[in-house]
């Protein structure tokens, strides 16, 4: 099986993403609860490989924002975190979804109906009437299934590709109407205007119809203004500050730092800093994973940081590139320590299955350095927190296929014996079903820092794979339980207040 499936795998499994439990019931509980959301519309709903689609950055924002957020529909498409569901069709047109919304809904039940139809007519059709009658039977089917649903229509974006689409202002307008007619207050069926402020010019591709990568945040950050008065607050959120810390393949890699409110009485204090990476097998995942360790450790005194690095479905590249990031990460943060406010003799790396590799490896593994970096900054962190570690890649471990010329500079379960020298100060956690790292694996693992000198300490979950919590649903116990004893192991470091 390749990487990419494996990391697919993973991500659908507890650690980045479970099965959501669809509900109908009103909106409530924003801090415990998952809303589903259907979004429906034609191929600007679909999305495809040649331009932008909404879904993965409005994702982005409502989880960085706190809220619990999955799509529902029959149809998938990848994304960075791996297949988003929708029901977008490409070519097809608004009575085509009013023909067919009593079985998509029944199907797919959700609390949130996005709605964005009204392309692929002609001027020559006079197609409004028939849009209007549409998005009407839409709205009506849906409500009689679920008097709670919440059915946001967007106003269409305009679109460049004249005169067949000369009647999206016309259309727009008597949505405008319609949406008032059925709900003058807006409380169940809203208006969502993406038409106003979109640019053909800058917002779409060549085909001036579909949207281009900044048209797609431009359409998410409009659907997310419009969640946010739809959705119950999950209340004030620490957020990151985004600072680049590198330029590779052509993008620049960031680093969310969340930062500790300063002691009044010790404004010069350098804080411990702690930085996470992401799981997703080098191939999938996002540093909003993250967030709420982020939150909590800040809220302790931390600085803390979760790192953007190259995933294989994103950049096309390897193991190698993202092992490379992760110590090009390390390095920034010591170099940048007096500006952050950051110890740099104090900087801890964590991260979940192949994150906590890149983590393990920034410390163990010497090598697979970017050039560009000052060589001279060392990248090892002086803790780690490795949650369900991959740690060997060799024949019998995970990423082998990738790696196998160089897995035992790789793996940190087999450099670890080259390197003689005192590990940091580590926790891990892992399940006791985990086939990536088995527990024998860990173990011997844990003996063999332990004889160097180092402290090791290994918590098994029974009854748990490699899996071990879903960052895209509320927080488990076993979660909270991992966050609380985080938290106790930087105490006991001396690095968390």
């Amino acid at each position: 099986m390749s990487i990419l499936k494996i990391a697919c795998c993973i991500l659908a499994g507890c650690l980045a993403s479970s099965a959501v439990a669809q509900t109908t019931q009103p909106l409530t509980a924003a801090a415990d609860k998952v809303y589903t959301i259907l979004p429906m519309g034609d191929s600007i709903t679909e999305g495809a490989g040649g331009f932008g689609n909404y879904r993965f950055p409005l994702w982005e924002k409502l989880h960085a924002a706190g809220y619990f957020v999955e799509y529902v529909g029959s149809k998938e498409r990848a994304s960075p975190i791996g297949s988003l569901k929708h029901e977008g069709y490409g070519g097809h047109r608004a009575d085509f979804f009013a023909r067919n919304i009593e079985a998509f809904y029944k199907q797919n039940p959700a609390d949130i109906i996005l709605l964005h139809a009204g392309h692929n007519f002609t001027v020559e059709d006079k197609p409004v009437p028939t849009i209007l009658q549409s998005t009407e039977t839409i709205i009506s089917t849906v409500r009689r299934l679920n008097p709670n649903v919440k059915v946001l229509v967007a106003q269409v974006i305009t679109s460049g590709k004249l005169p067949k689409y000369s009647y999206i202002p016309e259309l727009n307008a008597e949505l405008a109407k319609l949406v008032t007619r059925i709900d003058p207050e807006q409380k169940n069926v809203m208006l969502v205007n993406q038409a106003e402020g979109w640019d053909y010019r800058s917002d779409c591709t060549s085909d001036m119809v579909h949207p281009n990568a900044s048209g797609a945040q431009k359409m998410a950050q409009k659907w997310f203004d419009a969640l946010t008065k739809v959705l119950p607050s999950p209340g004030p959120q620490l957020q990151p500050t985004l600072v680049a810390y590198k330029k590779a393949s052509g993008v620049d890699l960031h680093l969310h730092v969340f930062s500790p409110q300063r002691d009044a009485t010790s404004p010069n204090e350098k804080r411990a800093a702690v930085v996470y990476f992401f799981g997703g097998g080098w191939s999938l995942g996002t540093p909003i994973q993250f967030y709420a360790e982020c939150r909590q450790l800040a809220s302790h005194g931390m600085v803390a940081i979760s790192a953007e690095y190259r995933i294989a479905s994103v950049n096309k590249t390897t193991p190698y590139d993202a092992l490379a990031d992760a110590k090009s990460a390390m390095r920034w943060v010591r170099q940048h320590a007096a500006e952050l406010g950051v110890d740099p003799d104090r900087i801890a790396a964590a991260g979940s299955s192949a994150g906590g590799h890149l983590a393990a490896a920034a410390a163990i593994c010497p090598g697979f350095d970017d050039p560009k970096d000052d060589l001279h900054v060392s990248p090892a962190p002086n803790a780690l927190v490795l949650l369900a570690p991959v740690i060997n890649n060799g024949p019998d471990g995970f990423g082998y296929e990738s790696v196998k010329d160089h897995y035992k500079e790789f793996s940190p379960f087999y450099a670890l014996d080259t390197t003689g020298s005192k590990p940091p100060p580590m926790m891990i956690y892992l399940g006791d079903h985990d086939k990536n790292t088995p527990v024998s694996v860990a173990e011997d693992f844990q003996k063999r820092v332990r004889a160097l000198g180092g402290r090791c300490d290994l918590h098994i979950l029974t009854g748990f794979q490699h899996g071990l919590f879903s960052y895209r649903e509320p927080p488990s116990k076993e979660c909270l339980q991992i966050r609380q004893d985080t938290l106790n192991f930087f105490r006991s470091l001396g690095y968390a207040q």
